[in-house]
């Protein structure tokens, strides 16, 4: 908005310092006139002289003069006076506007930042919860680990005392080899004497 020619940049404050500076000064010329009449009239009433009658008369002429003066820069600066009020009175509702949309829009980050608050604690809980379950799984891989470890502890020394009852059975079963193969040969050495014997007693005959 333009501001008015004239018009101080001090605002609304210095337009309305000099309104009442001027209506002190108008206050003050009324009284000098009305003075100045007095005089007249007392001067009408007692005889003077032509030089001072007119010496009066000038300085009430220019008084009013300089009256008429003052009513006008008057005027001036209560029509700057009455445009200051009326752009005060826009600006002061712009600023009403401006401080609604404010409590509005904060009232509305005061709410999601609530629903931020409220969601970011659920989450909290959740990840809590999860972080709880995620140990008793743990707690509970580890013993099933652990049960792991033992079972493999004795699968490996059942697989050794199976080892040392391979190589006994090996040990074994290389010696009713050897005695089968003694026993065999034996067999056949027997075998072979009385079949010699049986073929010698008919020549005896």
């Amino acid at each position: 908005m333009a501001t008015p020619e004239g018009w101080a940049q001090g605002g609304s404050g210095s337009v309305c310092l000099a309104f009442d500076q001027l209506r002190d000064v108008i206050e003050s010329q009324e009284e000098l006139i009305h003075q100045l009449r007095n005089v007249m009239v007392l001067q009408d009433e007692n005889f003077v002289s032509k030089e001072e009658f007119q010496a009066v008369e000038k300085q009430l002429v220019e008084e009013k003069a300089a009256h008429a003066k003052t009513k006008v820069l008057l005027a001036k600066e209560e029509e700057k006076l009455q445009f200051a009020l009326g752009e005060i009175e826009v600006l002061s509702k712009q600023l009403e506007k401006e401080k609604l949309a404010f409590e509005k829009a904060l009232s509305t980050v005061k709410s999601r930042a609530l629903q931020e608050s409220s969601k970011k604690d659920q989450l909290i809980t959740k990840c809590n919860e999860i972080e709880s379950h995620i140990i008793k799984q743990e707690d509970i891989l580890n013993g099933k680990e652990n049960e792991i470890k033992e079972l493999q502890q004795v699968i490996s020394q059942q697989k050794q005392i199976f080892r040392n009852h391979m190589s006994d059975f090996r040990i074994q079963k290389q010696q009713e080899n050897y005695m089968a193969q003694v026993l065999s040969q034996k067999h056949k050495k027997v075998s072979g004497a009385c079949q010699a014997r049986s073929h010698q007693r008919p020549r005896e005959k």
